[in-house]
């Protein structure tokens, strides 16, 4: 049995919402197949995840429905559970961070950095709310941007824009509590000096990279962090729900859920081993250096998972005997789209899991999704491909495979795997095959390469198929029966061996296979061998994949049709109005990234006459040097205003589509710069 000891954890999910397809492509299903790939290695391995109940988010929703926090954490932590069970899968426990074990475990972690003096106290401004009695994160503050003017923009940051500024710049600031105009008053919190742990941090990335093979998404999300400079991230905040703050003094004081959320795979991992009878067990996964700690989570986690949780261990591990494992690898995955946009709550776009296992069965959506995952970049779901996955792939190719063998089986040999006689080429070929492609496979999880691995495991089954229609069967029991046996012998071989390679994608149709094979699973590197011997009786095939009509599909695809959005209102000007406007035609010079952005570029263009320095909000839709040599439409008598603290000396005209790409709007290259446009 291998010594290897690993500790694998998928990202909390938020329980103030049902878990959609997106989450899944994310953190869960690659970990679980993960995991199930390496207990079939008889690996020892423990796989944590649970709800993370705390935080703005659900006191949002709370107070929409008018009920407390905890009836929305209950409702949606039992919900998501039940469709993680229902999906297939298989952690060791799936916890909650409001449990006491949790509360505990966080103030341990905050007691020990403010003992240590880690921690600085600073005095701050944020609005308040008289008639609430509370001090207002930023998400209950609404009012107009002071940049661009959006009338929705929150108390620090304008999401139509990208500008930051300071809560007292808010114009007509209300309070999404009562409606009142907040006030701003003095409060204190509790920093983490982040940037204290930046060069250990960059060490600690890089040696981690070079040695476990970092994925190329996190290896850059991390530098571009390190490139900016880590600054002192506040722990704690003003809000009744949460991890209270250990301290006297500290009423009405949480710690910030950034900081506490992370500890819950340790507090998650505490619970497991108390209800095992073990306490102290823990200690043997996340204080043993010989363990191997993977995270799987989606890349809008990265920096907590590779910078500021490793740096908060480090903290802790500073000042404690019982020092904390680091992760060993991150394998964050990027977004998965539904039918060509973003999943999104608050606009209802996009199925959620217990909704569409209601639908249709769980492995089909497993290997849709796994054959799909969003590994290097964003990929989409679209309905007619799952159904051509389930039609073409598994019914077609799996499932054909598995059914005619079956039938000749039960047909020819009594439902007896029959002995083997001589072997021919072909026959010898298939038996390498299945003997390599679990090493193989296995070679493929290990390095987080999920998606390929999918592939293979079809690959073998393709394998599967054309050997059996290349060595006709139903010939051969005509001419050789002995022939006939091999045949189907080297099939019902090849059939175990599918059924424990696709049993981590495909683990409730394994389970299946191994009931109608008359077997049981075996380990991992014994899966490629003869494990049927001649005469094993067989059980009665079952269907194990029906094809979905065209009809479902329609109907799926005409309930989440993309909604015709309305026109939105605007107010009409006069034509003098529209004529004070100066669009000038600007051809681009220079285009850089602004620091500490993610959505704005500084550019330098021409206008023939002068030049100007513009700020525009494309980052995310073009790369700086595509920019340069374009001319563009330029609005050239805006106020000047200053966004990053960078001045932008007027505004670049875009096409916005329905996912938010923008397309900056060009113009021919014959066109004059300066020019007027009318």
């Amino acid at each position: 049995m291998s010594k290897e000891k690993i500790l694998v954890t998928s990202a909390l999910p938020y329980a103030n919402g049902p878990i959609h397809l997106g989450h899944l492509s994310g953190a869960y299903l690659p970990a679980d197949i993960f995991v199930r790939y390496k207990r079939l290695t008889n690996t020892d391995i423990i796989y944590v995840c649970g709800s993370d109940e705390h935080g703005v988010p659900i006191t949002i929703t709370a107070e929409k429905e008018k009920v407390t926090p905890q009836v929305i954490i209950n409702r949606y932590h039992e919900s998501n559970k039940a469709a993680f069970d229902k999906f297939g899968m298989s952690f060791d426990i799936y916890s909650r961070t409001s449990l006491p074990i949790h509360h505990k475990t966080a103030q341990e972690f905050f007691l020990s950095f403010y003992e240590q003096g880690i921690l600085n106290e600073k005095k701050t401004f944020h609005f308040y709310d008289a008639k609430a009695g509370m001090f207002l994160p930023d998400r209950y503050v609404e009012g107009t941007c002071p940049k661009c003017g959006y009338e929705e923009a929150r108390s620090d940051e304008c999401e139509k824009c990208g500008s930051l500024y300071d809560p007292s710049e808010l114009i007509n600031p209300k309070s999404k509590v009562t409606g009142e105009t907040p006030e701003l008053k003095e409060t204190s919190h509790w920093y983490f000096p982040l940037g204290k742990y930046q060069e250990r941090l960059e060490k600690y990335v890089k040696e981690s990279d070079r040695k476990y093979k970092w994925k190329d998404n996190v290896r850059q999300y991390c530098y571009g962090w390190f490139k900016d400079g880590l600054k002192d991230r506040a722990v704690t905040r003003d809000l009744d729900w949460g991890v209270k703050v250990p301290l006297d003094g500290a009423d009405g004081k949480v710690l910030y859920v950034w900081f506490e959320a992370v500890l819950g795979y340790i507090s998650a991992t505490k619970e497991l081993f108390r209800e095992k009878g073990n306490e102290e067990e823990w200690r043997n996964y996340w204080q043993n250096s010989d363990t191997r700690y993977i995270a799987f989570i989606g890349k809008d986690n990265i920096v907590f998972h590779t910078i500021i949780f490793p740096a908060m261990l480090m903290a802790w591990n500073d000042a404690n005997e019982d020092k904390f494992i680091l992760p060993e690898n991150v394998p964050a995955n990027e977004f998965l789209n539904f039918e060509g946009k973003k999943f999104s709550k608050s606009r209802g776009w996009g199925i959620d899991v217990q909704e569409f296992l209601d639908l249709f069965p769980a492995d089909i959506l497993r290997y849709t999704l796994g054959a799909n995952l969003p590994e290097g970049k964003d990929t989409d779901f679209y309905w007619k491909e799952f159904q051509s996955k389930n039609n073409s792939e598994l019914a077609d190719i799996f499932g054909n495979f598995v059914n005619r063998t079956f039938t000749f089986a039960h047909k020819h040999f009594d439902g007896k795997v029959p002995a083997r006689g001589k072997l021919e080429n072909i026959d010898e070929e298939m038996l390498e095959l299945i003997e390599s492609y679990p090493a193989k496979i296995g070679a493929l999880i290990d390095s987080y390469k999920i998606k390929d691995s999918v592939f293979e495991m079809m690959s073998l089954a393709r394998a599967a198929n054309k050997y059996f229609n290349d060595s006709e069967p139903w010939k051969s029991v005509k001419t050789d029966k002995e022939k006939c046996g091999t045949t189907i012998n080297i099939c019902l071989q090849t059939i175990y061996t599918l059924a424990e390679v696709f049993s981590p994608v495909l683990p409730f149709t394994s389970d299946k296979l191994f009931k109608m094979l008359n077997a049981e699973k075996t380990s991992w590197q014994e899966s490629g061998k003869s494990n049927l011997g001649d005469g094993h009786q067989i059980n009665k095939a079952e269907i194990l994949f029906t094809k979905i009509d065209d009809k479902v599909i329609e109907e799926q695809i005409n309930k989440w049709s993309k909604p015709e959005e309305e026109e939105e209102k605007v107010s009409q000007i006069t034509f003098d109005e529209f004529m004070k406007v100066d669009l000038k035609i600007a051809k681009v010079l220079q285009a850089e990234k602004i620091k500490k952005s993610n959505k704005l570029l500084k550019l330098q263009v021409d206008l023939g006459k002068e030049k100007r320095q513009v700020v525009a909000g494309i980052a995310q839709s073009y790369e700086p040097e595509s920019l340069i040599g374009k001319k563009i439409v330029l609005v050239a008598n805006l106020q000047p205003a200053k966004l990053f603290g960078v001045e932008s000396q007027g505004m670049i005209l875009a096409i916005e589509d329905e996912s938010g790409k923008l397309s900056v709007l060009e113009v021919d290259t014959e066109v004059k710069v300066g020019t007027k446009v009318r």
